[in-house]
């Protein structure tokens, strides 16, 4: 790679015209590296848009092959860089010589709180062949593609049964219809998570109980469970928060002791996590997660997926995502709407070819954050950002996992003082962020008659504090520097 990147970079040396201004190492090292990531993406992703068998009636197929494939963008959204004069002569708003090229400006791209883009084009031939694949067979629901991406997160987890849904909201509301809970009784769950995991225990009929938090994890405080149980607790539902799995054992422990209760692990944020060796999703009697675009392993829409060992929840939840149908127009059960359509399994399908590596990339991403600001808090004498775990450490808000767990960091999330102030400063040097959540759920105006705002206050406490970094598996160190520097005001 750094041997065509040499050569990419002397062809653009050698294409500056006399007159212009010579470019610096720098900028032809950043124009080198542009058009290298650009022709590569470009290429694969044209190779798969004219690779359709079509047959040209032209004296240069191979011209022709390209521009049908360049029609489909935006017109002057993509050039071909090329020296061939009859592509520039006949087709100047599709085609850009190397000389025109390095007179054209270095485009300055800002930092993104996530990063689609990069891994559309890492994986884009994969993904048209996936999406033409499906408007060749035609089979837009229940297709083929949704069951091979449930045998393949089954296997993935190692649970027995993968049930996809429209949405990680619906894997959340099949289950507890599956689990024949409805009014009268109370679910125990986290006041500190996405509206959707409060949102779906209300929708049928139950009361949700809150337990607080852990101040270092975020995750619900399993010890404290137990004074909240009541004869009409009829589940848990532990949220494994920002990508690290709750307490699972102790909670399980919890609700075999009374009742053996179930307990769903909302795990919208912590697939592929590991707990103890065990998949996050794997980890209780249901496991649920979203394949919402920005999560770990998402989509290009709304999906999800319900994770069981357990064969009749298992084909409780099939009926239930396709209207409590049992057999055609038979509905033994009461339903929804739930599926997961055949073009978004496709997607995630070709985005699960790579996904453990994301999650390699996204814990690195994560351990550079947590020296770069461990190194700058040093040097600026703050303490403002992080603080000290009774073990001594400098780490900031979520002490690094534990050694039997590990997170996948949907989100890098902070504790600061003044995080108005902080966001401000942030945003002025163009560094997006975002707030994780801004109020516990009891707070919420739709939810503050089932507990008293006061009742969690390491809750509410987290929430005034909370700051979101930007995490994606494509952050540089570089660009971590440039958010960790103003960060701390350095």
């Amino acid at each position: 790679m750094q041997t065509l990147n040499d050569r990419v970079r002397r062809e653009l040396l050698g294409a500056q015209p006399p007159a212009s201004k010579p470019l610096s190492d720098e900028q032809l090292a950043q124009q080198a590296k542009t058009l290298l990531q650009g022709f590569v993406a470009d290429k694969q992703w044209l190779a798969a848009l004219a690779g359709e068998g079509a047959v040209f009636d032209s004296p240069d197929p191979e011209h022709e092959q390209l521009l049908r494939a360049l029609s489909r963008f935006t017109p002057g959204a993509i050039k071909l860089l090329t020296r061939d004069e009859a592509l520039l002569e006949v087709h100047p708003e599709h085609c850009i010589s190397p000389a025109a090229y390095c007179q054209q400006p270095v485009a300055q791209q800002g930092i993104g709180f996530v990063d689609l883009k990069t891994q559309q084009d890492a994986l884009r031939p994969q993904l048209e062949q996936g999406i033409h694949r499906i408007l060749h067979h035609g089979q837009y629901i229940l297709g083929p593609e949704v069951t091979e991406l449930e045998q393949r997160l089954a296997a993935y987890t190692g649970t027995q049964h993968c049930i996809t849904a429209a949405s990680g909201t619906d894997a959340l509301l099949i289950s507890l219809m599956a689990l024949g809970i409805g009014p009268g009784d109370e679910v125990i769950t986290t006041p500190f998570t996405f509206v959707a995991t409060v949102e779906v225990i209300v929708l049928v009929g139950v009361t949700p109980v809150f337990v607080d938090i852990e101040p270092g994890t975020c995750n619900m405080d399993a010890r404290l469970i137990e004074a909240k149980l009541s004869d009409n607790t009829k589940a848990i539902m532990p949220v494994s928060l920002y990508g690290q799995p709750a307490d699972m054992d102790e909670i399980n422990a919890i609700a075999a002791r009374h009742g053996n209760l179930p307990v769903i692990e909302d795990a919208a944020q912590s697939f592929g996590a590991e707990y103890k060796g065990r998949k996050s999703g794997n980890l209780s009697t249901i496991g649920c997660t979203s394949f919402f675009p920005s999560k770990p392993l998402g989509g290009y829409g709304d999906g999800g997926a319900i994770f069981t060992n357990d064969e009749a929840l298992a084909q409780a939840c099939r009926e239930i995502r396709v209207h409590g149908q049992s057999a055609r127009y038979i509905h033994g059960r009461i339903g929804i709407g739930g599926r997961m359509d055949s073009l978004q399994c496709a997607v995630v399908l070709t985005n699960l070819e790579r996904f453990d590596q994301d999650i390699a990339q996204r814990q690195a991403v994560a351990q550079r954050y947590h020296r770069l600001i461990a190194e700058k808090l040093e040097q600026s004498g703050t303490d403002q950002v992080v603080e000290k775990t009774g073990t001594g450490r400098l780490v900031d808000l979520l002490p690094w996992p534990a050694p039997d767990r590990t997170s996948v960091f949907a989100q890098y999330s902070l504790r600061v003082q003044e995080r108005d102030a902080v966001q401000a400063r942030l945003k002025a040097a163009g560094i997006p962020t975002a707030v994780h959540y801004p109020m516990p759920m009891n707070q919420q105006p739709a939810y503050t008659h089932f507990c008293c705002p006061e009742c969690t206050p390491v809750a509410a406490t987290i929430a005034e504090q909370i700051m979101s970094l930007p995490m994606h598996p494509h952050l540089t160190e570089v660009e971590q520097g440039c958010i960790v520097d103003t960060l701390v005001g350095v």
